[in-house]
Formats: C-alpha cells, sequence, structure tokens
C-alpha cells in the first residue's frame, strides 16, 4: 500500500504547486492594478455581492417550493432549463440483522447482491490530517 500512499503525497503535492501558481498570479495582477482602480474593483465586488446574496436567497426558497410541490405532485416534472425530478423513496436493509438470519436461513442469501468496489479520491480536511 505504500506505493498508493506515495501517489496520494505525490497528487498532494502537485495541487499544491496549482495553489502557489495561482496565488503568484493573484499578486502580480494586484501588483499592476492601480489602488484606486483595486477601490472601484472592490466596491464593485460588494455591490453585486450583495446583489448574489439576494438572488440565491430568492433561488433556495423557490428550489424548496418547487420540491415540496413535485412530492406532492408525485411525478417528475421538466421544463425548458430545469427537471424536477420525483424519485420514489428509497428501500434498505439492516444488513447486520439479515446476515444473522441468513446464518439459520441460507435460502434468503440468493436475493443478495453486491456490487463492486469503487474508489474515490478525497481531500483530507485539517481536522482529518491531524487524526492520522
Amino acid at each position: 500500500m505504500l506505493p498508493i500512499a506515495q501517489k496520494l503525497d505525490q497528487l498532494s503535492s502537485l495541487y499544491s504547486q496549482i495553489e502557489a501558481l495561482q496565488a503568484e498570479k493573484q499578486k502580480l495582477i494586484e501588483e499592476v492594478i492601480p489602488p484606486e482602480l483595486r477601490a472601484r474593483l472592490s466596491d464593485i465586488e460588494d455591490e453585486f455581492a450583495q446583489r448574489e446574496e439576494a438572488a440565491n436567497e430568492s433561488i433556495t426558497a423557490l428550489e424548496a417550493r418547487i420540491k415540496a410541490d413535485t412530492l406532492s405532485f408525485g411525478e417528475t416534472v421538466k421544463a425548458s432549463g430545469f427537471i424536477a425530478v420525483w424519485n420514489k423513496g428509497r428501500v434498505s436493509w439492516d444488513n447486520k440483522g439479515l446476515t444473522g438470519y441468513a446464518q439459520s436461513h441460507a435460502e434468503i442469501l440468493q436475493f443478495r447482491k453486491e456490487g463492486d468496489p469503487s474508489a474515490t479520491i478525497r481531500r483530507v480536511q485539517a481536522k482529518d490530517a491531524t487524526a492520522q
């Protein structure tokens, strides 16, 4: 498993390089922008941040109403730009309980399906990194 850990360390190093490049790029951009222009850009960012926040709040509220309406309607609804997908409730089973039950009722095992294993790569959060 050590080679995988080494590859993960290499991946972390590559991401760090990208972050350093982005920081250097931003520093150089800020150096060529005069202070008065930077101040105006900051004002524009503030103005649009407030507008975006209001729009995002409206979107969140409307999405919640659409989801509630779709659940009540009980069917998927498609429009020009979005689709509200209705899914029936998922069925789940107590795997530990069924495994114990299968010890004395092996016939139930014919209905058991197990998918292929998969792998994902996630960034380690700061608290996760200290726990290792």
